[in-house]
C-alpha cells in the first residue's frame, strides 16, 4: 500500500462538562488516506462525519490522538487540502473569477498568475465564459462548479467534500458526479485523493474506491472496505445492489455486532437482543408512518427507498426510521432496498382516522414487547398506574441512558396515539387509557 498522505491515530473528540463526565462525539479512531483513491464516509445523523472531516483537514484539533500529514503532525505541517462545502460558500460580492482567485490571493500569488490559473480551472469545470458573472446569476449546479474550481485551483493533494451534492436537484447532482469522475479518471484534476462525506448510499457506491461507515453514540468505524467495481458503475447489476443492501443493513441495524459483543460508551457489555427480547424502536411518529404509506399507495404499493428519499428531497437518515417503524409494525416489508406494502399496511393507508388507530393498536400490541408490557403492568395494578422508572430500569440494562430515554419517548408517543395508555408527565407515570380495549387482554403471552 502507498504511504498515507493523512493518517489519524487514535483520534477522538469530546467536550468536557462541569461534572467529571464528558460528551464523547468520536471514540478513538484510526484512519488513513492514501494516494489514488476516492474515500466515501457514510453514517447516520449525529455519528460525527463532519467532525471527523474537520479533524482530518486540520480545521479542528482532536481532543486526543494525532493526525499526521506525510508522517508529521498536521498541526506542525503546511498541509495542502481543500474543502468543497454543501452550501457552496461563495462570496456573493465577488465575481466567479474573483471567487476562484480568492485562495490564490490568500497564498500571495501574483495577480497575473492567479488569473491564469483561475481561468484554466474554470475552463476545466465547464465555466469558461462565466468569469464575470456573480453567484446570484448562476444556477445551483453552476455555483457548485465554482466551488469545485476554487477548491482545485490551489492544486490540493487531498480534496475534501462535505455533502457536495445534497443541495442540488437529482439531475444536476447526477451530472456533477459524472463530471467529477471524468476529471478524476482523466487525471485532469490536480489532486491525489478525494475524501467525500455523504448520506447517499448509492452515491458512495457510484463514486468511491473505499467506503467507511460510522456508527454513533459515540462515532466509531463500523466497517471499512474497498469497492471492487469497475467504472463506469451500473446501478442495476447484482454486485452494485448487494453493496447498497450491505451498507443499508449496517446503517439500519446498529445492534448487529461482530461475534464478540462490544461494550457501550459507558463500559457495559451489550446483551444479545434475542435474549433480552426488546426491539430497538425506530424513532418515528405515527403521522410519519401514515404519510409514508400514503406515498407508497401512490407508487402502486412499492417504491425504491433511496429514490423515494431523493424525490422528497429527504436525507436517507430522515426516511429510514419511518420505513423501519412501518416494517416493525408489519405494514411493509423491505427487500433489496425496495419497500413493499403488506395487506395490513394497505388497509391502514386507506382507512379513516379511527380505523387507523385500531389497526395501529392491534399491530403495536402484537409486535412491540415494551408496549405490551406497559399495558399489562397497568392492568395488574389496583390503581391502574405504573411509574416510568420501572421500565427505565429494564431498558437501561440493554441500552445507553440516552437511548433509553429515546425509547421511552417513542413508546409514549405510540401508546398515546393508539390509546393504549395515558402518560402523566408531571408524575412520570403510565396510567390506564380512558377507553380500555378488549384486544389487550388476549394479546400474546410474551413478557
Amino acid at each position: 500500500m502507498s504511504e498515507a498522505i493523512i493518517r489519524a491515530e487514535r483520534v477522538e473528540k469530546y467536550y468536557a462538562q462541569p461534572s467529571e463526565n464528558r460528551i464523547q462525539v468520536i471514540s478513538p479512531t484510526d484512519l488513513s488516506i492514501v494516494p489514488g483513491e476516492i474515500v466515501a464516509l457514510l453514517g447516520p445523523s449525529g455519528s460525527g462525519k463532519s467532525t471527523l472531516l474537520r479533524m482530518l483537514t486540520g480545521l479542528s484539533k482532536p481532543s486526543a490522538g494525532e493526525v499526521y500529514w506525510h508522517g508529521q503532525p498536521i498541526s506542525q505541517s503546511e498541509s495542502n487540502v481543500s474543502i468543497v462545502f454543501q452550501s457552496f460558500a461563495l462570496f456573493p460580492w465577488l465575481t466567479v473569477l474573483q471567487n476562484v482567485e480568492a485562495p490564490l490571493q490568500a497564498k500571495g500569488i501574483a495577480p497575473e498568475e492567479r488569473t491564469r490559473r483561475a481561468m484554466k480551472m474554470l475552463d476545466t469545470v465547464g465555466l469558461d465564459g462565466f468569469q464575470s458573472a456573480y453567484p446570484k446569476e448562476l444556477s445551483g449546479g453552476m455555483r457548485q462548479r465554482v466551488g469545485f474550481a476554487r477548491a482545485l485551483v490551489v492544486e490540493p493533494e487531498v480534496l475534501f467534500m462535505d455533502e457536495p451534492f445534497s443541495a442540488l436537484d437529482v439531475l444536476t447532482a447526477e451530472n456533477l458526479r459524472s463530471e467529477l469522475l471524468e476529471l478524476w479518471h482523466n487525471h485532469t484534476m490536480p489532486t491525489q485523493s478525494i475524501f467525500i462525506v455523504t448520506h447517499n448510499i448509492e452515491e458512495a457506491v457510484l463514486l468511491a474506491d473505499r467506503i467507511i461507515v460510522l456508527g454513533r453514540n459515540p462515532g466509531h468505524i463500523r466497517t471499512d472496505f474497498r469497492v471492487n467495481l469497475q467504472h463506469p458503475r451500473n446501478r442495476k447489476i447484482a454486485a452494485f445492489t448487494q453493496l447498497v443492501d450491505y451498507i443499508y443493513k449496517v446503517l439500519t441495524q446498529p445492534e448487529s455486532q461482530p461475534p464478540e459483543l462490544p461494550r457501550t460508551s459507558d463500559g457495559r457489555r451489550v446483551r444479545d437482543q434475542r435474549l433480552m427480547g426488546y426491539q430497538m424502536l425506530p424513532h418515528a411518529r405515527p403521522g410519519g408512518i401514515a404519510g409514508l404509506l400514503e406515498l407508497l399507495i401512490d407508487h402502486g404499493g412499492k417504491a425504491d427507498i433511496y429514490q423515494l428519499a431523493d424525490d422528497l428531497a429527504f436525507e436517507i437518515d430522515d426516511i429510514l426510521p419511518i420505513v423501519d417503524a412501518a416494517a416493525l409494525l408489519g405494514f411493509l416489508t423491505v427487500q433489496e432496498g425496495d419497500a413493499m406494502m403488506t395487506a395490513a399496511g394497505t388497509e391502514y393507508g386507506h382507512a379513516e382516522i379511527q380505523r387507523q388507530k385500531e389497526i395501529f393498536r392491534e399491530a403495536a400490541i402484537e409486535k412491540v414487547l415494551l408496549l405490551r408490557q406497559i399495558v399489562r403492568a397497568i392492568q395488574a395494578k389496583s390503581d391502574r398506574s405504573v411509574p416510568e422508572d420501572f421500565f427505565h430500569d429494564m431498558l437501561d440494562e440493554q441500552f445507553s441512558e440516552e437511548e433509553t430515554q429515546r425509547q421511552l419517548e417513542t413508546a409514549i408517543n405510540w401508546g398515546r396515539y393508539a390509546e393504549l395508555f395515558d402518560y402523566d408527565s408531571s408524575r412520570q407515570r403510565f396510567t390506564e387509557a380512558s377507553v380500555p380495549h378488549e384486544e389487550l387482554a388476549t394479546a400474546g403471552d410474551e413478557g
